[in-house]
């Protein structure tokens, strides 16, 4: 079952309200010269239909490259789901707080999607399908199917192996690629999989979190955070597919479970 609801006006702002008093903490994401940047903020207030953030750390300056009339992306969780919507920058102001250095003012959105906590639990790839993954370097090139990857030398093969809402875990061997994949912690790359047979592909950039080996061969796990989705209507369009996916992983995991392991992962679920 698909797990994303949308709040639209009145119940998009009373949302928004709620985030500003409790001052829950948001990521702000956004796209500049190809490159994704995040910075965490706070929502401070919604004044002449505009929605004003501030840095979460004070003395923080504006987040780099931030121009106006630029597409951004906002998140943040509060009880029983995650929040996120897009919009616009409108303008780049002095704040009344004293210790802050500077307020975005953006366009208040008129809806936010919503997805439940429960996407955000990493769900394994089920053992009876096989997840192949496309990797290349952000700088590079998206891969082409007219364009061979090995003519390249810049794209590198894996295997998903669990996936949620905001990150993954992909297996890739030292051996996959002429020459040795060189992906790091804090590097921004691009990711392909088809998720199950017979679908499209998905494209999704993500940032690297950890590179950790694997035992017995010389293949690594690559730790991905999944980035930018809420940045624009198309990416949220990319999170809408990727959470009914992840319901559709767990189901055919639930399947496959012994009565036991059935009776553990429901219990764990309601907890």
């Amino acid at each position: 079952m698909n797990k994303v609801m949308t709040l639209h006006g009145t119940e998009a702002e009373e949302m928004l309200r709620t985030a500003i008093d409790k001052k829950v903490p948001a990521i702000l994401s956004y796209l500049s010269r190809n490159k994704w940047y995040v910075a965490k903020v706070l929502l401070t207030s919604i004044e002449d239909d505009k929605l004003y953030i501030e840095s979460a750390l004070a003395h923080e300056k504006h987040p780099i490259n931030i121009q106006l009339d630029q597409p951004v992306g906002i998140s943040f969780k509060y009880e029983y789901g995650k929040f996120i919507f897009d919009t616009t920058v409108l303008a780049l102001e002095p704040s009344p707080n004293s210790r802050s250095s500077g307020r975005i003012a953006l366009v208040n959105p008129v809806r936010i999607e919503v997805i439940q906590r429960r996407s955000y639990f990493r769900v394994n790839v089920p053992d009876s399908i096989k997840v192949h993954v496309v990797l290349w370097h952000r700088k590079g090139q998206r891969p082409s199917e007219s364009k061979a990857q090995h003519e390249t030398g810049k794209y590198y093969d894996a295997r998903l192996i669990d996936i949620s809402a905001g990150g993954a875990q992909i297996l890739m061997h030292k051996d996959s690629a002429e020459d040795k994949p060189d992906f790091k912690q804090g590097q921004f790359i691009g990711m392909r999989f088809t998720p199950l047979p017979y679908e499209m592909p998905l494209m999704i950039c993500a940032q690297v979190r950890n590179v950790l080996p694997r035992n017995g061969d010389d293949g690594n796990y690559l730790g991905l955070q999944l980035v930018g989705l809420e940045a624009s209507s198309e990416g949220q369009e990319v999170l809408t597919r990727l959470v009914g996916i992840i319901e559709r992983y767990r189901t055919m995991n639930q399947e496959n479970m012994s009565d036991e392991e059935a009776e553990q992962f429901v219990g764990a679920v309601e907890q």
